[in-house]
């Protein structure tokens, strides 16, 4: 793993949290995309080399609808870049994490993603992602 390449925040509605997070990072979003297969509206802002993803559901049953629903809105995984998505996955299978998706599969901001289960890692929602080429 390279660095950490963002943290992903659960919120309700991005329509109340952007204007939120511009005032507390003194900086405008940057992006917003929709990811169909994680039916997701997402808004992202950069502070420095650091970057912070809102994820709004677009689904009630949709993964950020369920995590809401159970944990509420706050921080929902850590993102980490990798140079090869495919070797750390099978390295960390090897390692006994238990990874979310076999495969990766597409992700917001151009990359490629895969998230491993944070039963297994003190109940942190772990995320590589690598740039799609």
């Amino acid at each position: 793993m390279q660095q950490i390449e963002h943290i992903g925040i659960a919120v309700k509605s991005l329509a109340q949290s952007v204007p939120l997070f511009e005032k507390l990072l003194n900086t405008p979003c940057y992006k917003t995309e929709f990811v169909e297969n994680e039916k997701v509206n997402t808004a992202f802002f950069k502070t420095g080399d650091n970057k912070i993803e809102l994820l709004e559901s677009t689904d009630p049953d949709g993964v950020i609808a369920r995590f809401i629903e159970k944990k509420g809105e706050g921080m929902h995984h850590i993102a980490f870049a990798v140079a090869d998505i495919e070797a750390e996955m099978k390295r960390l299978k090897k390692e006994g994490f238990v990874l979310l998706n076999e495969a990766p599969k597409n992700g917001a901001d151009n990359k490629l993603v895969c998230f491993l289960h944070p039963k297994h890692i003190n109940g942190v929602l772990i995320e590589l992602c690598m740039e799609r080429k």
